[in-house]
């Protein structure tokens, strides 16, 4: 059963490693596996409860119980989009799992070293002490040198013993944390179509009008009307008579991308402010989701947040990061130079959204001044591209002017590398649109799915530029 409990292991382990890589098995994959790790937890625990000696199989239980309930949950709250559940499951699961492997730690150095004892131990006089090794170097050892004076040689291994459990567990979290940034790749949905307008097109419909048989002689009167008996009607149909998106690939989508590429949505994490803000189910994930829905392209499930550090792991793109909030923005250094070589470098765009307040405002800009200062802010047009593909942008659309009426851009070597929205825009795309008009809610979902599209529209011309060249 320990055997066969420690090959399971390793196969859920490998499961969780291939999500937090590539992902490529569908949602029931993963959650059957979780499904069949609990119950392999809740089989130790029935079985070290029907015997009361079973202590360690007890411990086991609780244990195994602890980490695939740990994973599973944070699995879930993953699939529901709520992020800040999530973190603070894997915040607390991870000391949780900390103090779980260090007591498994203590006991085995324990054991081990009495194991060793007992081996070293005078056997014609079992009450003697340990007979001194004065260059042993077994850490199980008790007695090795390196533990210092025979009076502390116990506590000495103790702290040692501490010491090398915390490293090894800093230097496991930090390449699983890390190895999805390592092998991370933004790919485009492949496909093709035409980056222009929409045009609504005005479609004749005859319609006939209905005609009443009835007795001449009946009581039932007639007004007449001076109309003809067949109308002409007017229907403004929506959708588009081609397909969005650039290139010459089948189906929409992008010259440059992949079968398995998508559009996806990630906002920038950073500190001082509240990142999240309207984040997930509920919040940017809507506008994700209306743009899949408008332009038929294929787009992740969820919208994701990395680090500004995380962006020097992808080996390409992303092709557009959001940044929002209402509060400080304090960025290193480091992540000053992470940004600037996103947008120069590697053909990124920063979709940027007044969260609620002129301090905001602010510090966004004078964080662009950081990032890039030989280019400064000015007014979008609203004849200009990205305000017209796909949708026409008759006015800017906002839920309140904190950082002006008018959208702002940095615009450099042919494009647009920063569009900043004033007015709170993902308010607009929250559930209840804060409130206001329908035509305000729609003009942000357009405006959205415009930046949007002009990012990546921008990185396929880059990607296949850089294709050409290699």
């Amino acid at each position: 059963m320990l055997i066969a409990t420690a090959v399971f292991t390793a196969v859920w382990a490998g499961f969780l490693l291939e999500r937090s890589i590539s992902e490529l098995l569908p949602e029931i994959a993963y959650r059957l596996v979780n499904l069949v790790a609990l119950g392999v937890g809740v089989a130790w625990l029935i079985w070290s409860l029907r015997d009361e000696k079973h202590q360690l199989g007890l411990g086991l239980a609780g244990s195994l119980l602890c980490l695939y309930g740990w994973q599973t949950a944070i699995y879930e709250f993953d699939l529901a989009g709520w992020e800040t559940g999530r973190a603070n499951v894997a915040r607390w699961g991870t000391a949780g799992i900390f103090l779980i492997g260090l007591l498994w730690w203590v006991w085995l150095v324990d054991r081990l070293s009495r194991r060793r004892r007992a081996a070293t131990t005078v056997a014609a006089d079992p009450q003697s002490a340990p007979t001194p090794q004065r260059w042993a170097w077994n850490p199980f050892n008790e007695t090795s040198w390196y533990y210092g004076r025979p009076k502390n040689k116990k506590l000495n291994q103790s702290l040692a013993s501490l010491v090398s459990y915390t490293i090894a567990f800093s230097l496991m979290f930090l390449i699983l944390t890390n190895l999805r940034g390592c092998q991370e790749i933004y790919e485009l949905p492949s496909g093709g179509g035409e980056a222009k307008p929409l045009v609504q097109q005005v479609k004749i419909k005859k319609v006939i009008r209905k005609k009443f048989v009835v007795n001449p002689y009946s009581a039932i009167k007639f007004e007449e009307r001076v109309i003809d008996d067949v109308n002409l009607q007017l229907n403004e149909l929506t959708e588009h008579t081609y397909t969005i998106g650039q290139g010459e690939g089948a189906g929409a989508g992008f010259g440059s991308g992949t079968p398995g590429g998508q559009v996806r949505f990630i906002r920038l994490e950073y500190s001082g402010g509240d990142w999240d803000q309207d984040f997930g189910v509920g919040g940017d994930l809507n506008v994700l989701h209306e743009y899949a829905i408008r332009t038929g392209h294929k787009t992740a499930k969820r919208t994701e947040s990395r680090r500004i550090s995380d962006l020097e792991s992808f080996r390409t793109g992303p092709a557009m990061v959001y940044i929002t909030g209402q509060k400080n923005i304090s960025l290193s250094n480091n992540e000053v130079k992470a940004l600037r070589k996103f947008l120069l470098d590697r053909h990124g765009m920063i979709f940027a959204d007044n969260g609620g307040s002129r301090h905001f405002h602010n510090q966004f800009l004078a964080m662009m001044n950081r990032v890039i200062p030989e280019v400064q802010p000015v007014a979008v047009p609203l004849d200009d591209t990205i305000h017209r593909v796909p949708f026409s942008i008759p006015f800017l659309p906002y839920v309140a002017p904190h950082g002006g009426k008018d959208a702002l851009g940095w615009y450099k070597d042919g494009r647009w590398i920063c569009y900043y929205h004033p007015g709170d825009i993902g308010d607009a795309w929250s559930d209840g649109h804060a409130g206001v008009k329908a035509e305000v809610w729609e003009g942000c979902y357009q405006l959205g799915i415009n930046v949007i599209f002009y990012a990546h529209a921008e990185f396929d011309k880059w990607t296949r530029a850089q294709q050409k060249d290699d």
